[in-house]
């Protein structure tokens, strides 16, 4: 306190005093002077900032604060001005561009540095001296420029630098401050050029012109950097890039390109933040963007040799990072490589399927038919097989495929939902320009599930069904898909060739979070009614048991009872299922006794039900001996139901007898195709041949006889004998195709009309348009409708009476009949 009472009593006496102003204006100025020249250590400041304040006391502050106002414009114009004109040589205007001669470039690039450098040092050193000043006018810039709004005697300095020195004209509709951004926007130049210029230099001025406003009122916008200087750098920029970029697009590769633009963004992202501004990074940046980037992007992903076809074919990551980095940053949607992406994936798969469909063709059977039914027969099984693993080499080689661009899409394309959402479109529409997809795919599911991989362990088998369901979501007929693997399923199921129920129920499973459980729901049925046969058997050999059969040699009989609706017997039966379920087999007697049996026990339990025999989806286990000069063998024989039938005729023979094929097949009713089949594997095929046939031939005529062949031997104990293509999942046929399609159309047929009853009874009336949409809306999840086949049946719901058409002929409607 008592220090400002001291100050105020000293203050006050300040105030009685007479002033001079001339005299203290001398001392003011020869100070002031002397601050510009660099001399101001011997001033006494307290001094100086006495005889200021008087001044202002005695109300001279106008005059005051005009009189250094104009000491600092007659400083810059007689004194600094003369010194920075003085370094304005004819070589500052000698050419610098690439074409221009060594030496005279060198030479302008020396006087314009000399030029800025001397710009900086002056606008230091005025700076550094109005700060000085400024302290000592400290009373009159509150008292005087505050309370007037005046600008400060800085600020007005700073606006005589601009106004003295840098707008001085200099001809040719030129100033300082032009030169000074021409020599600036030079060495710029040549540092993209790539030579070493001086940084620090060029900063300097920046920040200079960052300090400097074209307005007393110093607003962030009337910046001298942002209204003249950041507009001719971005100027020059475009033409720098444009020039480049085109010239760059005639010479290098795609992989050139997309390296130098990404070094072209990161050398004007260091430039903003160490040479010139920040303020200017995402502006120069657009420029890149438009120039460089923009007008050239699309060329270069399409360039012939090195574009992203090549990058795609030889996994360049880093250069497809490069190029997806560089048109997100001007296209969000990526349209060019999107396009170029989805025509390459959809090349290659198209490769793929023509790859198939060549192997399915070459491995078709000879147009000129075999002169046997059995040749014929054999060669259609061979080109039936080999179609087979064309349709499972079909699934891998897309597996492959998905493999390779989903690491793309990881690695280069940084997991982008556009790029993703392109690689699904393109994935889905060359599976689906392959027919059959569904059915290939589904074969790949059943060779997997069946055998487990040959050569591939437990996690590899996991992840090859898990790529398989991947590949389900692609397929638009996913009711075709489910059409074949019920009849693929079936069978794994029915001849116990499934490596287990668990692994079945975790594919349908994955398939339901897939595609939901309305797909998985009828599969799940046929689990469902195996583990029910499971309970069924268990139960009845419990029954057989109280029973007390004294036989030693009884017959185990293990049956799977099928629920009719639920198994696709019109698919697993090559022949009409009407005709099958409803033929009389002829069982042996001791077989036919255990076959009574268990239906007996099992209408006994299920009263009103009935049961139909089906012995093409049965198998057997015998015990067969073979006796040789006097040498006894003994094998376990797997065999076709139908096999075991057939086998145990011979059982009534005696040794050297014979039975026809014509009385084989009196004895047993088994259909022709299916006899010839099974008498193929008994009696041709050398590692099982249990039968000889006479004549020996690879065909099987009605005239044939077989015998039992006593000289049959073997190095293994158990034998398993397959029936020719009896029971593996193989390509159908065309005639099997064109009868699921026609299964499968009327099964849309009826969903269709679902759809439509459904949407109408919400609805009431709608029109056309509107009907034929939601009803296509609906039913996509499932397949991909046919028009047409939507017409027809609105067409038949009308004639059925379920719909009437509108009042309106003019205008297609149609209204809800309840």
């Amino acid at each position: 306190m008592s220090n400002c009472r001291f100050a105020n009593r000293h203050m006050q006496s300040l105030a009685k005093d007479d002033v001079d102003f001339d005299s203290i204006w001398t001392l003011l100025s020869t100070a002031f002077q002397e601050i510009h020249g660099k001399n101001a250590s011997k001033l006494s400041f307290e001094e100086l900032f006495r005889g200021a304040y008087k001044l202002v006391l005695k109300k001279k502050q106008d005059l005051l604060y005009d009189r250094v106002v104009d000491l600092e414009k007659t400083w810059l114009k007689d004194t600094v001005r003369a010194r920075i004109i003085a370094l304005i040589t004819p070589a500052m205007a000698y050419d610098v561009s690439e074409q221009a001669g060594n030496a005279q470039a060198n030479e302008r690039r020396i006087a314009g540095e000399r030029f800025i450098r001397a710009l900086k040092d002056a606008f230091a050193d005025h700076q550094l001296s109005m700060s000085m000043i400024t302290d000592v006018l400290m009373y009159m810039d509150r008292v005087y420029s505050q309370d007037l709004r005046r600008p400060s005697i800085f600020a007005s300095a700073m606006a005589l630098f601009r106004t003295q020195l840098l707008k001085v004209p200099l001809g040719d509709n030129r100033d300082v401050l032009s030169l000074l951004e021409t020599v600036i926007l030079d060495m710029i130049e040549m540092e993209r050029r790539g030579e070493v210029i001086d940084r620090s230099l060029v900063r300097a001025c920046c920040y200079m012109l960052e300090g400097l406003y074209e307005t007393f009122t110093e607003e962030e916008t009337s910046k001298l950097y942002l209204t003249s200087f950041e507009p001719k750098f971005l100027d020059a920029s475009v033409n720098f890039y444009r020039s480049e970029g085109q010239a760059l697009l005639a010479d290098a590769d795609a992989s050139t390109f997309c390296a130098h633009a990404r070094r072209r963004l990161r050398e004007e992202e260091e430039r903003c933040q160490q040479t010139i501004s920040q303020i200017t990074e995402s502006k120069i940046k657009i420029v890149v963007d438009k120039e460089f980037i923009s007008a050239h992007i699309r060329d270069v992903i399409n360039m012939e040799g090195t574009g992203v076809k090549n990058m795609l074919d030889n996994d360049k990551i880093q250069d497809l990072g490069n190029v997806f980095d560089l048109i997100a940053r001007v296209d969000p949607r990526k349209g060019a490589l999107k396009e170029a992406v989805q025509k390459r994936v959809f090349d290659l798969g198209s490769d793929i399927n023509k790859a198939a469909n060549v192997a399915s063709e070459a491995s078709a059977p000879p147009k000129n038919a075999p002169k046997t039914v059995s040749d014929g027969k054999a060669a259609s099984e061979k080109a039936l097989n080999q179609q087979t693993q064309a349709a499972i080499t079909w699934v891998e080689q897309i597996l492959q495929l998905k493999r390779k661009y989903d690491r793309l899409w990881i690695e280069a394309f940084k997991k982008d939902a556009v790029m993703e959402k392109a690689l699904e479109v393109s994935f889905q529409d060359f599976i689906n320009a392959n027919e059959q997809s569904p059915e290939h795919l589904s074969l790949f599911l059943d060779e997997y599930l069946k055998r487990g991989g040959k050569d591939k362990n437990e996690n590899e088998v996991d992840v090859l069904l898990d790529n398989g369901i991947l590949l389900l979501q692609y397929l638009a007929n996913k009711d075709k898909f489910e059409t074949y693997y019920k009849k693929h399923m079936a069978k794994r199921l029915l001849m116990k060739k499934s490596v287990s129920r668990d692994m079945e129920r975790q594919v349908l499973s994955k398939m339901k979070m897939k595609i939901g459980n309305q797909f998985t729901q009828k599969l799940e049925g046929l689990i469902r009614d195996t583990e029910l046969s499971d309970n069924l058997n268990a139960q009845y050999k419990d029954y057989v048991n109280r029973l007390g059969d004294p036989d030693p040699k009884r017959i185990d009989l293990d049956c799977r009872v099928l629920t009719t609706t639920v198994w696709p017997f019109e698919t697993l039966f090559k022949k009409d299922t009407e005709e099958t379920t409803h033929r009389e087999y002829k069982y042996p007697a001791s077989v036919e006794n255990v076959r009574q049996k268990f239906q007996k026990f099992y209408l006994d339990k299920h009263t009103g039900r009935k049961l139909t025999w089906m012995p093409g989806l049965g198998d057997a286990d015998l015990r067969a001996t073979f006796t040789t000069g006097g040498k006894t063998r003994r094998y376990e024989l797997n065999v076709s139901t139908y096999a075991m039938i057939i086998l145990m005729l011979f059982n009534d023979l005696g040794k050297g007898e014979s039975l026809s094929f014509e009385q084989i097949q009196a004895e047993t009713n088994i259909e022709i195709p299916d006899l010839i089949r099974n008498l193929q594997s008994l009696s041709l095929v050398a590692k099982w041949r249990v039968l000889k046939k006479e004549p020996m031939s690879k065909d099987i005529k009605p005239t044939d006889n077989f015998y039992f062949n006593e000289d049959f031997s073997s190095q293994f104990l158990k034998i398993k004998v397959s029936v020719v293509a009896g029971g593996s999942s193989r390509v159908e046929n065309s005639e099997e195709r064109r009868a699921t399609q026609e299964r499968i159309d009327n099964g849309r047929a009826l969903i269709i009309e679902a759809a439509i009853v459904r949407i109408m009874k919400s609805r009431k009336t709608l029109t056309h348009s509107q009907l034929m949409t939601e009803t296509i809306a609906q039913v996509t999840i499932r397949f991909k409708p046919d028009v047409n086949m939507i017409k027809k049946r609105i067409e038949s719901l009308i004639d059925r009476d379920y719909l009437e058409r509108g009042p309106d002929p003019t205008k297609p409607s149609y209204v809800y009949v309840a």
